[in-house]
């Protein structure tokens, strides 16, 4: 049975695996803050139906309250370990069953396990807040071991902390001219790829959301970041199939285990 990756755009994406639905990261606003969408319509209504939805840490483009508020009514949500305390607004979603996780944790939800896996990121609730959530990947174990990285740096430990993989979902920018620590670009992100060495590839995170009133600073960081890592990704791990999707665009991957 394939696996089916779907990209809404950002960090938002659907795994299609085992007849589960995982939703990561869901964000489906046209404009967040100072953030503005500039590509990609907004994800369609089936886009919020999920069986397992996963929340990397608690920024507001990865843990967007109204987003979460417009899921179905007892959706499984896993959120790092001290979340609700971190965002009272979380624990006002009643209609969702919400489960804290921390690195190490394994999450039955149908067909398929869901590993939480350590990332290397500010996980706080900016602007200002105390570090009481940690920022997380997670591993979706079904037919398919699908890595979604959420937001992360570099660190030693990745392959073996992630463990075996058939796809990377893997940050390739981000919303801004400039990426701050804790954060892959489209080189680091090769170079995760090499490391991880999954079968297959997919970037995220870049070419959706940009500042108003930026569109002339360093555009090249809003458009390139995908491309780029397709270049450097043949170079750094030849055998990996990368696959740059548009946004809402889906792709099946038949998985031999």
């Amino acid at each position: 049975m394939p696996v089916e990756i779907t990209w809404w755009g950002h960090a938002t994406c659907t795994v299609e695996d085992s007849d589960v639905r995982v939703l990561t990261d869901p964000l489906f606003a046209r404009r967040l803050a100072h953030l503005r969408r500039r590509r990609g319509a907004l994800p369609p209504a089936a886009a919020r139906r999920a069986d397992v939805v996963l929340v990397s840490h608690l920024h507001a483009d990865h843990l967007h309250v109204p987003s979460l508020a417009a899921l179905a009514p007892g959706t499984r949500l896993l959120v790092p370990r001290g979340a609700p305390r971190a965002v009272p607004a979380l624990r006002r979603l009643g209609r969702l069953r919400i489960t804290e996780v921390a690195a190490g944790d394994r999450v039955e939800a149908g067909g398929v396990t869901v590993r939480a896996v350590p990332a290397r990121h500010d996980g706080r609730r900016l602007p200002v807040g105390p570090h009481r959530a940690p920022a997380l990947g997670y591993v979706v174990e079904g037919q398919a071991r699908t890595y979604f990285a959420g937001d992360t740096g570099l660190f030693e430990t990745m392959a073996e902390e992630v463990g075996p993989v058939d796809v990377a979902l893997l940050p390739v920018g981000g919303w801004g001219p400039y990426l701050g620590e804790g954060h892959l670009d489209a080189g680091r992100a090769a170079q995760a790829l090499a490391e991880l060495a999954p079968r297959s590839a997919v970037p995220v995170h870049y070419g959706t959301y940009w500042p108003i009133g930026m569109d002339a600073v360093r555009p090249h960081e809003f458009h390139a970041p995908g491309e780029e890592f397709v270049r450097l990704a043949a170079r750094r791990a030849p055998r990996v199939a990368v696959h740059r999707l548009a946004h809402g665009e889906s792709v099946r991957l038949e998985v031999a285990r």
